[in-house]
């Protein structure tokens, strides 16, 4: 066995653990970040370094794999190695990192501090052994004061890829390796305060330290306390100001001793349950909007800077976030030290994740057998799940923004958590503890809130039915790719439910690795085992640039609903301690689009309140009226606008019927034709195959009836459904047949009667299609299907017009300007709107359909006005374009503009990873009844007067005064 596989011994010579702080005064800092001699070696027990003269570099923090030592690898469950804890492969590779200092403080102690390294340090100084650590995202500090010379000293460090420890640590992430926190010297005097906390109340902060030391407490410039602080001290507060996510408060705390000055900041607050289950911070309750945040960068891995972490926490705040899980283990100290000053609830988890043993056996269902061969009901694994608790609880326990402690993740439940749970409830007993293993397990009592992953909403329901503590989602809405859908649902209950006390998104950000400038994911470097692009799975995108999902999580994140009601809009206030009337709204009336009125409003319900806003009467439109409400925080941040349909009196212009065009007929094609257009209808495809307005041809294919799509992240569990995947179970939607049974042409109508079945498979839809044309080119599409009663719910119904590339840019009537699907669409507000093909184009990392637009009442592009009522969708690329690449790169260069008008389009939901897609939001009827005209609008002077031809050899002027 060699050092690093004993779970019984996983360090030597580290400290114990402290509350985190860099000391001022006499004390400093000297920072060791920067860049390093580095060797990398395959295999660890057979490197030999001291011989080596030409050393490469390697910039400290960061990962090495980074830089061009090895590959990332990425696995959501696997073990990257086998499963035969505690051993790791025989060829275990490592880094080596050295680098020369100057010491000039003999008086002083000297201390090592590493914030992170993966997996397992062992430190030399002036070659002679320090110690070794493990726990990736654990702080590791080495007392060095009798091994630092005065002038130049030498550090090494090796850094070994596995330890016994990485079981506890098969995170869902791309795995990396280095020193990717920052590496620095404390300079100390002798006799040093080592280790305070400080804990609140309402107006009394309790402090202590181990030893004795002078304490300053001020509220900005004002000293509320200062003197002597022996073990404890109580400082109470007059007048005092409570900290929360919307204000956060924080007070300074300053301790000396023997010339050296902790300077450190904490709030006043107070968390606890009521018999109804809520979460009450202050005493009031919260609801926590949260998302799971991970520490991951395009560039950097797992190395993030502070301007990148700065970045996230504005972004979030913006996106109406309160609240953060640090999966799977704490993020850097000063991450914290952000929330308390902007006012994020955290649940802090500790550094810990079995998850890969619940694939250990080839039969193995997926399930957490509890036993001894799981570290968590293996006593010899004891200390160091207590040990991870402990290093994650004394270097964060002073934060004011941590509310709740966390034991882990997917890890099972066994005694060993428990353990872990006595010592944290010995410890802190005002925090909450979180573990989603134990109410897994069924064990209650063990965790103070009743935790769950990825629930329905019938599930969540029931929770708040049964459960007699708060029930939080620690995981749901599955942010993979184009969503998530289906979260404002979960949002409308968790607001009206006491018990539900929110949830995290799962996750931040999409998780990659550029090569040659491409976004790739699991399978992209040679992984001997991967789980593909489940780690693109973020709200917004690896570059922070955001998507419609992430603008649907702000909406249903938003901090008030609106409601139109008996001829007023209701606005409720969901704050938990703002005043509406601290608020800058606006509100504003929208008819066909335009916006008839707008104003600032004053609004003073108190949280949990509701003011109402008198509805303008007798408005006139003829596609719909909407009420919008934008309200803006008190510190300036835009929290999102909201609309609501309010009644209206139709203005719709009847549609005059001229007589049917004349058709033409040959053996291959049917021909319409008039003054400014001419069709081609092709018999043997079923459609037109040409549209040819003001002399110019807008098609480049056969408009055809179609049911496919390209399938989304959160439908990998079910394409095998729709897709030629396995020759077995799918509908081979991506091999569609399009059978013409018959075709008649008769009075202006083209009446087509055909089928849609996939390759090797029977019919899935029979439809009759009838194309009615007048003569001045107005068609009437009517479109009739009868569905299988076997046939799976499909992605979509429409028809679908292929046309030249040049025709990309639109107008439309609908809902916008990011795409929107039945089940994200609190995102988008109804409106005319102006794009392109290429700008509806969404960058996923692994591309998937995208770019759909519910809601729709007219379309106009190339020369053509689209009306009915239908979802649309306008694509660079066709679906079969979209669903065949693996990559960004691997999209061909835009040939067209594939345009959708369609029925319905099934909802995005959760299911990668969540619960199945609910029957209200699938595409499961088995009649399809869809009717939609396209004809051609003559534009004159001004964009709003469209004049359209009322027959043969018709003209019609407009002067500049209309």
């Amino acid at each position: 066995m060699r050092f690093y596989e004993n779970p019984e011994k996983t360090s030597e010579g580290r400290l114990e653990g402290r509350s985190y702080y860099i000391p001022e005064g006499i004390s400093r800092k000297q920072d060791l970040n920067g860049v390093w001699d580095f060797l990398f070696f395959p295999d660890s027990d057979i490197a030999e370094y001291d011989a080596v003269k030409e050393w490469d570099k390697i910039p400290v923090p960061s990962c090495w794999q980074m830089h061009g030592y090895e590959e990332p690898d990425y696995f959501n469950i696997n073990f990257p190695h086998p499963c035969d804890m505690p051993y790791v492969p025989d060829v275990n590779p490592m880094g080596v990192y050295r680098r020369k200092f100057n010491w000039s403080n003999d008086t002083m102690k000297c201390y090592l501090v590493l914030e992170g390294a993966s997996s397992c340090a062992r430190i030399f100084l002036n070659g002679v052994y320090v110690g070794f650590t493990t726990g990736n995202h654990l702080q590791s500090e080495f007392d060095i004061t009798d091994k630092v010379k005065s002038g130049e000293n030498s550090l090494l460090i090796e850094v070994y890829k596995w330890a016994c420890t990485s079981y506890l640590e098969d995170q869902d992430c791309l795995r990396l390796n280095g020193l990717f926190r920052d590496v620095y010297l404390l300079a100390r005097p002798t006799g040093h305060l080592r280790d305070f906390n400080i804990t609140s109340d309402s107006d009394t902060f309790t402090v202590t330290a181990d030893t004795d030391c002078t304490l300053t407490v001020t509220d900005r410039d004002k000293v509320i306390f200062k003197g002597e602080l022996s073990g404890e001290v109580k400082v109470s507060v007059e007048h005092p100001v409570l900290w929360n996510d919307e204000k956060p408060y924080l007070y300074n705390f300053t301790f000396e001793k023997n010339g050296e000055i902790i300077r450190r900041r904490a709030g006043l607050r107070t968390i606890g349950t009521d018999a109804e289950g809520r979460l009450l911070i202050n005493g009031v309750s919260v609801k926590l909007r949260g998302v799971n945040h991970h520490d991951t960068s395009p560039t950097g891995g797992w190395t993030m800077t502070y301007e990148e972490t700065v970045k996230d926490l504005k972004l979030m705040k913006e996106l109406n976030i309160n609240c953060i899980r640090t999966s799977h283990y704490p993020p850097m100290p000063y991450f914290l030290d952000l929330c308390d000053e902007m006012g994020f609830y955290v649940v802090l988890e500790t550094d810990l994740e079995t998850h890969g043993f619940i694939r250990r056996y080839a039969s193995q269902s997926y399930r957490y057998d509890i036993c001894d061969e799981w570290p968590a009901g293996n006593g010899a694994w004891k200390n160091e799940f207590i040990s991870r608790m402990a290093r994650a609880y004394e270097r964060d326990k002073y934060h004011c923004s941590i509310i709740m402690w966390s034991t882990g993740n997917e890890s099972a439940h066994g005694e060993n958590h428990y353990e872990m749970i006595k010592w944290i409830k010995a410890r802190d007993n005002i925090r909450l503890v979180h573990c989603e293993d134990a109410c897994r397990a069924g064990i209650d009592g063990r965790s103070d809130v009743f935790s769950w992953m990825y629930p329905s909403l019938g599930d969540l329901e029931s929770f708040a039915k049964e459960k007699s503590v708060p029930v939080f989602l620690c995981e749901y809405a599955h942010a993979m790719g184009n969503g998530p859908g289906g979260i404002w649902d979960y949002w409308e209950l968790i607001n009206n439910t006491p018990r539900t006390i929110g949830g995290c998104v799962w996750e931040w950000a999409d998780h990659v690795a550029y090569k040659d400038g491409v976004p790739c994911y699991g399978g992209d470097f040679g992984d001997v085992t991967h789980d593909e692009n489940f780690c693109c799975d973020g709200m917004v995108f690896h570059d922070r640039t955001l998507k419609s999902g992430s603008i649907e999580v702000k909406a249903a994140y938003a901090p008030f609903r609106i409601k139109y009601e008996n001829g007023k809009v209701t606005v409720k206030n969901l704050f938990a301690f703002t005043d509406f009337s601290e608020c800058e709204i606006r509100y504003s009336v929208v008819c066909d689009g335009k916006i008839i009125s707008e104003s600032k409003i004053s609004l003073t319900a108190k949280p949990g309140e509701q003011d109402k806003i008198p509805v303008p009467k007798d408005l006139k439109c003829e596609y719909g009226a909407f009420c919008r409400v934008t309200l803006t925080r008190p510190s300036g941040e835009n929290a999102g606008t909201l609309e609501c349909e309010i009644p209206y009196t139709s203005a719709k212009k009847n549609t005059q019927i001229f007589p049917p065009c004349e058709l033409r007929e040959d053996k291959r094609y049917i021909y319409a034709s008039g003054d400014g257009f001419s069709y081609r209808f092709d018999k043997h495809f079923g459609g037109f195959d040409s549209i040819t307005v003001a002399g110019e041809e807008k098609l480049s294919g056969v408009v055809h009836v179609n049911v496919f799509r390209a399938v989304i992240d959160n439908e990998r569990g079910i394409k095998h459904r729709w897709l030629n995947l396995d020759n077995w179970s799918g509908e081979n939607l991506d091999c569609l047949f399009n059978k013409v049974y018959e075709i008649n042409a008769n009075n202006g109508r083209i009446s087509m009667r055909g089928s849609l079945a996939g390759v090797s498979r029977m019919p899935l839809m029979h439809y009759t299609l009838d194309y009615t044309i007048d003569v001045n080119g107005r068609v009437n599409v009517k479109l009739h299907g009868d569905i299988g009663e076997k046939v799976f719910f499909l992605p979509r119904v429409g028809v679908d017009f292929p046309m030249l590339r040049k025709n990309k840019e639109f107008t439309y009537y609908g809902k916008g300007p990011g795409e929107c699907y039945s089940d994200m669409q609190a995102c988008a507000l109804t409106g005319v709107y102006n794009s392109d093909a290429d700008r509806e184009y969404v960058p996923y990392v692994r591309p998937q359909e995208h770019g759909n637009h519910i809601g729709c009442k007219w379309l106009e592009i190339g020369g053509l006005r689209f009306e009915g009522d239908f979802e649309a969708n306008i694509s660079r690329y066709t679906p079969n374009e979209i669903q065949n690449a693996e990559h960004v790169n691997e999209l061909p260069d835009p040939s067209l503009t594939y345009l959708r008008i369609d029925f319905k389009n099934s909802g995005l939901g959760s299911n990668s990873c969540g619960p199945e897609l609910p029957d209200k939001y699938k595409f499961d009827e088995k009649t399809v009844d869809f009717t939609f005209d396209f004809f051609q609008p003559i534009y004159l002077l001004f964009p709003s007067v469209v004049i359209y031809l009322n027959g043969k050899n018709t003209t019609k002027e407009v002067t500049n005064n209309g």
